[in-house]
Parts: C-alpha cells; structure tokens; sequence
C-alpha cells in the first residue's frame, strides 16, 4: 500500500510547486522509479530458478536416455529433445493437451504423489503404426484410442517411464510404478486445479514427423527434495559423505566395464614345420629372461610391466610400474 501524506506534508509539496522549486517532471519520475511488481496469488511462483535449472538438467540427459530407447523399439534413428520447462497450474495444463490424448499417471517413490506423462496423439499413431509393420508415414486422423492402441502404447510409456530411474539417479534414487491410463484429460482429478506443476516438453523427431510428449510433475511431489534440486549441492566439495558417495557410485559403474587384459610372457621363431610338430608338454624357448618384467597389454594397448607368478594354485602377475602413452599429450 502507497504511503498516505500528511496534511503538512501536501502542503510542503504544493508550495515547492508552487515557488518551482519542484519540477512536475521530477514528480513523474520519482513515480516511474517505485514500479511495483504484480504477483497472482492463485497461481504462486514456488519453483525457484534452481529448482527449474536443475529438473532442466535432469530431464535434458532424460531425453538423450528415451531417445536410444526409442530408436532400439522402433528401428528408425529418433530424436528427442527439451523444449522447455516451466511453472504452470495443473488446469493450466490439462486445458492444454488435446482430447483424446494418452496420459500415463504414476508414482516415483520416495517422491510423493502421481506424475503425469502425456504422449501426444501424433506420437502414439506413428508409434503404433511403425510396431504394427507400417512405415509410420500415415496421415494423424483424430479418432478414440482403441484397447488395442492403449495396451501398444502402455509397453512403451512403461519402458519411458522407466528410464527416470536412471536419468533421476544423481539427484535421488527413485523407482516407478504406473497406477494407470486416461485418454480424456478433463476426468483426470489427480491435483486441484489451481496446484502449481512443472511442466516439460520434449519435441520428438521420428523420420520427417514432429511430436511432442510432456511430463507433468507437481509441486507436492518433490517438496521433499527441495534442497536436492540445487546444482551446487551436486558439488559440494566440503561435504566428506556425498565425495564419498559419489566415488563409490563411480566406483560401481566402473566396475561393470569389461575390459580386455593380456600379458605377453616374450618373443620367440619358429619354422612352420617346428610350429605343426608341437604337442603337449613341449618347452618353447622365449627371448626374455625368467627375471625380466613382462608386458600388459589393456585393450591392445601397453600400460603396465609386470612380475609373473604364482598366487596360491592359480598363475597371475604383480604390477610392477605404470606406462603412461598419452603424458606427452598433456598440457
């Protein structure tokens, strides 16, 4: 509320106008300097910028993720991409889908509450018509979604769905688990109308077709991992438990990796007709010594030399030193 003058103070101002002490311009101005900012109290901004900066991280890797999904499901190169990502009220959003449309409603514990994700009707035709032998370049013809069509639909929306677990794993580890299926989005009573939702659109590029799908995540839902959703604390360096954390987490993806390992015991010649008569138990002659270190080779390439022996009743090797090829290459 503006500040009410005194009768002094009107008084003041009316003989500085009067006496041209004070300009009527430079009462404009002073005016135009306290602008005040209109805020809708139906519609509350509760996503900060940080939280709306890191759900655009989570779900820009999310696309990169259904994007390879989508091409092993159907055979043709797909290109999925954020489009954007904003606050908006859940009527907001349901008024904004077309009917009929495919809204997939599912929980992703430890968040509370459902999610939404709607798969446009373009989308699930052509997706519909590539897995049923077509080539997926049918016009779209706005009609109701068959049982057929939904049951299609859901095996793919599960294997999207499912994808969050691993797009979600850096922030909090999450699982889902689909409740159901709608096709008219004004029967969806999932939230109030006025509950504040973040709202992401992916664009999806299949052949010379555009789509989109959108994921519709509220407020409620994540209110439990506010402080997650901050970038920084991705990179806390003074925090001992998420450094250790994360190596670990490092660790075990590493660990998976198979990598191809050799060793070369040595060298030697040989005639071909000495090679064909070679039999069991023969001794073959190499031109290292038994004292000499060996080579080991990591995906064909020489990284370390080694002692070889024996560890308990199996052969094996100790690492001796480390070849590193690539220290000229450094800045």
């Amino acid at each position: 509320m503006a500040d009410v003058l005194s009768q002094s103070e009107i008084d003041a101002l009316l003989s500085a106008l009067s006496s041209g002490d004070l300009q009527p311009e430079e009462l404009e101005k002073e005016e135009e300097k306290q602008k005040v900012k209109l805020y809708d109290f139906r519609s509350p901004q509760k996503f900060s910028k940080d939280h709306i900066r890191t759900l655009e991280l989570i779900h820009d890797n999310y696309g990169r993720i259904i994007a390879n999904y989508l091409t092993a499901q159907v055979r043709q190169n797909v290109k999925v991409k954020i489009e954007s990502i904003e606050q908006i009220t859940y009527e907001e959003f349901i008024h904004s889908v077309p009917n009929p449309t495919i809204i997939t409603v599912f929980k992703m514990p430890p968040l509370s509450g459902s999610v939404l994700f709607e798969t446009n009707p373009q989308f699930v035709y052509k997706i519909i018509d590539i897995l049923l032998g077509g080539s997926g370049d049918s016009k779209y013809k706005a009609r109701e979604f068959t049982d057929i069509d939904k049951n299609i639909i859901l095996k793919i929306n599960q294997g999207l769905i499912a994808n969050l677990k691993l797009a979600w794993s850096d922030v909090v580890e999450v699982e889902t688990e689909i409740e159901n299926i709608e096709t008219n989005p004004a029967l969806n009573q999932t939230l109030a109308p006025h509950e504040p939702v973040a709202l992401v659109t992916f664009s999806v590029e299949i052949g010379e077709s555009h789509s989109f799908i959108h994921m519709c995540i509220p407020y409620l839902s994540i209110e439990k991992i506010l402080d997650k959703l901050v970038v920084q604390y991705w990179y806390q360096e003074n925090d001992d438990e998420v450094i250790v954390e994360s190596q670990n987490r490092l660790k075990n993806r590493l660990n998976i990796v198979d990598v191809p390992l050799m060793t070369r015991l040595g060298n030697t010649r040989i005639t071909v007709d000495e090679f064909l008569r070679l039999s069991v138990g023969d001794v073959v002659s190499l031109s290292n010594k038994h004292t000499d270190p060996v080579n080991v080779y990591l995906n064909g390439q020489l990284h370390y030399l080694a002692k070889p022996g024996v560890i308990g009743k199996y052969m094996g090797i100790q690492i001796l030193d480390i070849i590193d090829k690539d220290v000229e290459n450094y800045d």
